[in-house]
């Protein structure tokens, strides 16, 4: 069996919780702050999300479905693509003064990947890639 794959990443911004929510779920928008990445879709539960995530030709799209929407506090999605598969949490809230905005990813890779290179490449990179894209969406509000 594939292994499975837990990312997560959180900032704090001196926003108000409506308006990170706003921002996180405007799907074409995440481009502005989501690395490598182009998304296009609804909301609600039942939508249909599509990310393109590379660069230039080389990438892949990622598709999922909405399975929770609680506006302006939690968004779930279920990834159902052939690359990524699992879950991703959006997570919104009022943290003394400001708004922590969560992202997580609850991943099964696609392919058998030793213990070692899942704990010294693949995680360390994906800690990283969404750290600097929360750095990023920070900047944003």
């Amino acid at each position: 069996m594939s292994p499975r794959l837990e990312v997560a990443a959180h900032v704090l911004v001196s926003a108000g919780q409506e308006r990170v929510w706003q921002v996180a779920m405007d799907w074409s928008r995440q481009r502005d702050w989501m690395l490598g990445t182009q998304v296009r879709g609804g909301q609600g539960v039942g939508a249909e999300v599509v990310a393109r995530t590379g660069v230039g030709p080389v990438g892949f799209e990622d598709t999922m479905v909405i399975t929770q929407w609680d506006p302006p506090r939690s968004c779930v999605v279920r990834h159902t693509g052939r690359v990524v598969r699992g879950l991703g949490l959006f997570e919104v809230a009022a943290v003394d003064g400001a708004t922590q905005f969560s992202w997580t990813e609850r991943l099964q890779l696609p392919v058998p990947v030793p213990r070692p290179l899942l704990e010294r490449v693949l995680l360390p990179v994906a800690r990283w890639g969404m750290a600097a894209s929360l750095r990023r969406f920070a900047r944003l509000l």
